[in-house]
């Protein structure tokens, strides 16, 4: 495998904080250039120039982070283009600051990780709507529903990216926990199921939308929205 496969690999773990789906496969990376010293350099373009900044700034500084962790990395230089404020961002991000070093007087230091963990709440629902609806279909009424486990999961994308998401929100994700959980992490009960599914539900459908919305200014706006290959 070679060492840019590995940095496509590290930035697919890198999610756009709204979306809740992977830089990669929303198209965002537009290049991805590797020296033969382990310098690389990362393009990355949105599908508007007015795309929010505190949303691109993660997403930037997520994937240098990311890529920094390869070992066999020596420098990454991460590049947002056609921006309205991509200078200020790919200098904060060039040199490690904060969201509030980009824009000084503008925010405070911590509104970025309040609003990641505010849709990472939102993307949490989403899939767990989807794991229910998947759970129900197959047979399950409410009552096994709300019985079941972590341990019980099938071993899938959507199962693996509901336990990042509660890692990361402090939610239980151990074995013993349960499958799906309310916002403060308690098992959610068989009589509540379908009311907390509908509202899941609605999470969901806006998440796909806008998704779906991102992809075709993209592809607008550069002719694809594909992913770079490995």
């Amino acid at each position: 495998m070679s060492l840019r496969s590995h940095v496509l690999a590290e930035l697919g773990t890198v999610y756009d904080p709204e979306l809740d789906e992977p830089i990669t496969a929303l198209g965002f990376v537009g290049s991805c250039v590797v020296g033969a010293e382990g310098d690389v350099e990362i393009h990355l373009r949105l599908p508007t120039p007015q795309c929010a900044p505190n949303f691109a700034f993660l997403m930037a500084a997520d994937a240098r982070r990311a890529v920094r962790r390869l070992p066999q990395v020596r420098d990454v230089r991460v590049v947002l283009e056609d921006h309205y404020t991509g200078a200020e961002i790919n200098a904060a991000v060039g040199r490690d600051a904060p969201f509030a070093g980009a824009f000084p007087g503008e925010t405070e230091a911590d509104d970025l990780e309040a609003l990641r963990a505010l849709f990472q709440r939102k993307a949490l629902l989403a899939r767990q709507a989807r794991l229910c609806q998947a759970l129900l279909a197959g047979g399950a009424d409410a009552a096994a529903v709300v019985a079941l486990r972590v341990r019980d999961l099938a071993p899938a994308h959507e199962a693996a990216r509901v336990l990042e998401l509660r890692a990361a929100l402090g939610l239980p994700y151990d074995a013993d926990a349960p499958a799906l959980v309310a916002g403060d992490g308690s098992a959610l009960r068989a009589d509540e199921l379908q009311t907390w599914l509908r509202r899941a539900r609605l999470v969901s459908l806006s998440l796909e939308t806008n998704g779906g919305m991102c992809r075709d200014m993209l592809r607008h706006r550069y002719g694809t929205a594909e992913e770079v290959a490995a």
